[in-house]
């Protein structure tokens, strides 16, 4: 089977370049969630001329979703002559901003020194391709394969997948007895496996105060330094604390095994957008950031928010006029699927066979839509694999190496085999 699937494939390496360059192409900007639409009609037409079942499902009624920005998923099937398994490759399609600092066109897909650049190559339309290419590769040569191979193009997974892999999960897409193992070509690394994630609690903290003229502040009460004494005991307080936490996870990159915490924004007194570069001559009452909390498996959730209330809590007793309210906005339980699943254990096998060495096994830093697969669908045979080195996300001038994604393919189409047909006997 290696000996005709493998050249399948190598000899598609154009044509994979072609697909990468041409999803880049669709600027999927989330949020607001740009291009959607056309981006999954491009992958669904692909795939229907190529024998799929092709659906459109847009998530109405999730964040972000209008009739400007629809949250269109497609979802795309192919029965095999038999019954068997349901293998499943999911990518999202939504993409961050591009930023400042690229030498090339963010969304121009450019194709140089074995790379293809853009934003989203790496996280991860390249993942999406290899995956595509791998399936199509698969099916020229093993015609008769039992079982289903699914494809999916989901959205908003850079803002929580909820209006994606969370509302199809939610409408069984991911669950048995439709679906039995689940793979994520998210950029870890050709080598890796990803097992899970850490975990996240996003919150809101609001500090109060009392509007007054920006000339007399001492009538009024200024929230944006009370929200400076919030960030002055996070600095001395919680950072040094989190950095002493470790975990068993094996997180990468290195700094990730230990607790952290991002602040997301900061927002407070009124707006500027008027008249640009006149402040508004206010006392503010209002100050607002979003906290990002990164756990570990090790600690509970309860803890990770007991932390900061009982900073803001003792700022509560100690800060004359102190007042605040906290919002929580999502929380996501650490996830790490078994090291010998029958997913991880194909893919395992397909490492060995292109690279000649075992896999590492890791855990994300950040979570993805294995969340939801898991916590919603219940379904657990689900890992990350896929091409792209994980530390170019989401940076200027990313990009994704072409030599990577025909070899992550030949990976998936490997444990595409195994999960299909089982342990090839010698």
């Amino acid at each position: 089977m290696i000996a005709t699937l493998f050249p399948a494939i190598d000899a598609r390496t154009d044509e994979l370049v072609a697909l990468t360059a041409d999803l880049i192409r669709f600027p999927t900007v989330n949020p607001p969630g740009e291009a959607y639409t056309p981006c999954a009609e491009y992958i669904g037409e692909r795939l229907r001329r190529r024998g799929f079942e092709v659906e459109y499902i847009r998530a109405e009624g999730t964040p972000g979703d209008n009739d400007r920005y629809p949250r269109t998923n497609i979802v795309a099937r192919f029965d095999g002559r038999t019954p068997g398994p349901t293998v499943h490759f999911n990518s999202h399609i939504d993409v961050v901003e591009a930023g400042e600092g690229w030498t090339v066109d963010p969304f121009g897909g450019e194709v140089k020194n074995g790379r293809v650049y853009g934003r989203g190559a790496c996280d991860m339309k390249g993942g999406l391709a290899a995956s595509i290419i791998a399936v199509e590769a698969y099916l020229q040569t093993s015609p008769d394969f039992p079982g289903a191979i699914e494809i999916s193009g989901t959205v908003d997974e850079e803002s929580g997948g909820f209006g994606g892999v969370a509302y199809l999960a939610g409408k069984g897409y991911f669950s048995r007895p439709r679906v039995d193992h689940v793979i994520i070509p998210e950029p870890l690394n050709k080598d890796r496996i990803c097992l899970g994630h850490r975990g996240v609690w996003w919150a809101e903290i609001e500090t109060r105060g009392k509007i007054a003229h920006g000339s007399m502040p001492f009538l009024g009460d200024s929230a944006i330094r009370h929200m400076g004494a919030v960030l002055n005991a996070f600095e001395d307080e919680l950072f040094p604390a989190l950095d002493q936490k470790q975990t068993r996870m094996p997180v990468v990159p290195e700094g990730a095994k230990r607790s952290t915490m991002n602040i997301n924004s900061i927002h407070g007194g009124q707006t500027e957008d008027f008249y640009p570069g006149l402040p508004a001559p206010n006392v503010p009452d209002s100050c607002r950031v979003v906290i990002d909390r990164r756990f570990l498996l090790e600690e509970s959730i309860d803890v990770v928010k007991s932390e900061v209330r009982g900073i803001l809590e003792r700022l509560k007793r100690d800060r004359p006029r102190f007042d605040y309210e906290m919002r929580d906005l999502m929380e996501v339980l650490p996830l790490m699927t078994e090291r010998d699943a029958p997913v991880a254990t194909a893919i395992a096998e397909g490492i060995r066979e292109v690279f000649g060495r075992d896999p590492e096994y890791v855990i994300s830093p950040g979570t993805y839509d294995q969340k939801h697969i898991a916590r919603i669908g219940h379904l657990h045979d689900c890992i990350a694999y896929g091409p792209g080195i994980l530390d170019l996300a989401h940076q200027a001038d990313e990009w994704v190496g072409i030599a990577d994604m025909v070899e992550s393919a030949k990976v998936m189409a490997l444990g595409l085999d195994l999960l299909l047909r089982g342990p090839r006997r010698n």
